[in-house]
């Protein structure tokens, strides 16, 4: 789940009463929220897989359906369980309480409730659910250049590469390596090589599409992921970055150009672990072939080379 100001935060209301929806808008969306309905723990469950809120007030007295198998159920699918429930509900009997804390809600909340108690146990709900997105973020990127890091890329290229079979679509693989940065480290010392991995990050950030998944592979290794591209378009968007780095100037080494060498490969119904296997060989092949160049999987010739 993304994460999102508190004042432009999507809220849904799970409640078979159509009173209780009557109120929620009037006195919750004064707080530059945006609040959502569903009128059965069923259709709650819906749309909260087909686009997850910052939030669910669910009411457990419903009928068929109730409140706590409902919230069973959103704790247990990936795409809802992070997002934080706090339960309503008429009964305060203690073992209501603890069944659904347990379960996994955020906070409960008797009815009749006073709204501004109400929004304040929203806004520190949504304030924690913020910390913890912004902790799991930190988690998942490269403190040294600010990319996605080797855990996010594992995790994000399988997901993608699943889904691309599923639809049918084109997915690229590109791996980078910067050339003989070894060298650089023990000529010039790490905070020299540190500059150049931080330029080449900002490099390849700022040509890749948003789509793109660019991440710190590790050490001076980087990786691509390239949704929608075909091997041949990934490979000129990896020229662009190569071409670019290759102008750079150095203040540390002026005399001395960097450059970096790119393998490409398509993600197809050989997987992911293939894929990213045929990357690396076209890497190989890059490097092999004399550096500073793109080589598309299959390819035993440079695809671009620098003059």
């Amino acid at each position: 789940m993304p994460t999102t100001p508190q004042t432009s935060a999507t809220i849904l209301v799970i409640d078979d009463s159509p009173d209780i929806h009557r109120l929620m808008g009037a006195r919750l969306r004064s707080e530059g929220w945006t609040i959502l309905g569903a009128s059965s723990g069923e259709e709650g469950i819906e749309c909260a897989i087909a686009a997850p809120p910052n939030l669910i007030i669910l009411d457990i007295d419903m009928p068929e359906l109730d409140g706590f198998e409902t919230l069973r159920r959103l704790k247990i699918n990936p795409a809802t369980l992070p997002v934080p429930v706090i339960v309503v509900s008429a009964n305060t009997a203690p073992q209501d309480k603890v069944m659904g804390l347990e379960l996994g809600a955020v906070d409960y909340v008797a009815k009749p409730f006073d709204f501004s108690e109400l929004r304040a146990r929203i806004r520190a709900a949504l304030r924690t659910q913020r910390l913890l997105d912004m902790l799991a973020k930190r988690a998942h990127i490269d403190g040294l250049t600010g990319l996605w890091n080797r855990a996010h890329f594992d995790a994000r290229f399988h997901e993608l590469a699943a889904g691309a079979q599923r639809a049918g679509q084109p997915l690229s693989l590109a791996m980078c390596d910067l050339d003989r940065f070894k060298s650089i480290n023990d000529t010039f010392g790490h905070p020299a090589g540190d500059v150049i991995l931080q330029r080449f990050a900002e490099i390849l950030s700022s040509i890749v599409r948003e789509s793109d998944v660019a991440c710190r592979f590790g050490g001076e290794e980087f990786v691509v992921i390239l949704p929608g591209a075909i091997p041949e378009q990934a490979a000129e968007v990896m020229e662009r970055v190569r071409a670019e780095l290759r102008e750079q100037r150095w203040t540390r080494h002026p005399e001395r150009a960097v450059t970096a060498s790119f393998g490409v490969a398509p993600v197809d119904e050989r997987g992911a672990e293939a894929a990213l296997a045929a990357a690396d060989a076209a890497l190989y092949v890059a490097k092999s072939s004399g550096r500073n160049r793109v080589v598309i999987s299959g390819e035993r010739a440079a695809l671009r080379q620098a003059g």
